[in-house]
């Protein structure tokens, strides 16, 4: 059975192809404009929710970079204390071996008593070492100055006990220490004989117009042991270096799929839209053969 095409039938297939068309000339507007291939997720579910992953994962690869970037200013600024604190060894070694010389007067020895005591005092200095007003040297007690100038009747010492590591995520489960033990360097070999302790003894020997030379052993102890300590920092700033140059190569690929992924092929988006412009131009031509003449028409 054949069906009556009408003038209306005909008028709104028309308007229907049209706007079909004016929509598909639309969205490749948009996309040119834009450079995605997506406005909305409506416009593809794929596309958007790999899109939602991918900058999930960008977020949480800059938020371990910033981890490693704390964590390397942490090791940084122990590293530089720690090589001033080597300085300062060095020279105390200097003294002791030079208040072995028997033509050492007693004033000259009382003056190296003096050099060493300033030497301790930056070496407390140095212990309550910061960075962003936290404490390097304190373990976890980041808020609380590790030496104390008034203990032991205010000759100072270093008090905190504090030993635990501060781990940083710099990865999915994997965790870096951004500080150090300090009581394998303040307080070694224990609290009642440690570097203070050692400095303090040697102070008053010389004072005293005596030899310092039997502390040599002792100084040296714990020179080594400084040493070991910065050797250990530098296995782990080693480690974290090449964290974050995985980081930075992981971002790039993240980048590059996210944009695999949505930017919009404009040479392809360029031709469609110039095929569709050429498509709405024939339609509206013969649109314009399908719309039925009126009475004017017929008198000209």
């Amino acid at each position: 059975m054949a069906v009556r095409v009408t003038q209306n039938m005909l008028n709104s297939n028309m308007l229907r192809n049209l706007h079909n068309s004016m929509r598909s000339m639309d969205k490749l507007q948009q996309q040119l404009s834009s450079g995605s291939k997506i406005a909305k997720p409506s416009d593809d579910p794929v596309v958007a929710a790999r899109g939602m992953f991918y900058r999930s994962s960008l977020m949480e690869n800059d938020q371990y970079k910033r981890n490693v970037d704390e964590a390397k200013s942490w090791m940084d600024m122990t590293d530089t204390t720690m090589d001033e604190m080597g300085s300062i060894m060095k020279r105390v070694k200097e003294l002791l071996i030079y208040s072995g010389d028997g033509a050492v007067s007693p004033d000259d020895l009382k003056a190296m008593a003096s050099e060493v005591e300033e030497l301790k005092k930056h070496m407390g200095t140095l212990a309550n070492q910061q960075i962003n007003g936290k404490y390097i040297f304190g373990g976890t007690d980041t808020n609380k100055p590790p030496y104390d100038a008034t203990a032991k009747a205010g000759a100072g010492d270093f008090v905190s006990t504090n030993n635990s590591p501060i781990n940083l995520e710099v990865s999915q489960n994997v965790f870096v220490t951004s500080n150090i033990n300090a009581q394998n360097i303040f307080n070694y070999p224990d609290n009642a004989n440690n570097m203070f302790t050692v400095l303090n003894n040697i102070i008053t020997e010389l004072r005293n117009g005596n030899t310092a030379t039997q502390f040599q052993t002792a100084m040296n102890d714990q020179y080594d042991k400084l040493l070991a300590e910065r050797a250990s920092l530098g296995a782990n700033v080693n480690r974290v270096e090449l964290i974050a140059e995985r980081l930075n190569s992981q971002e790039v690929s993240i980048t590059g799929l996210m944009s695999k992924n949505e930017d919009a092929d404009m040479a392809k988006v360029m031709t469609d839209l110039k095929t569709q412009e050429s498509v709405h131009s024939a339609a509206l031509g013969s649109g314009a053969r399908i719309i039925q003449p009126t009475l004017l028409d017929f008198l000209r």
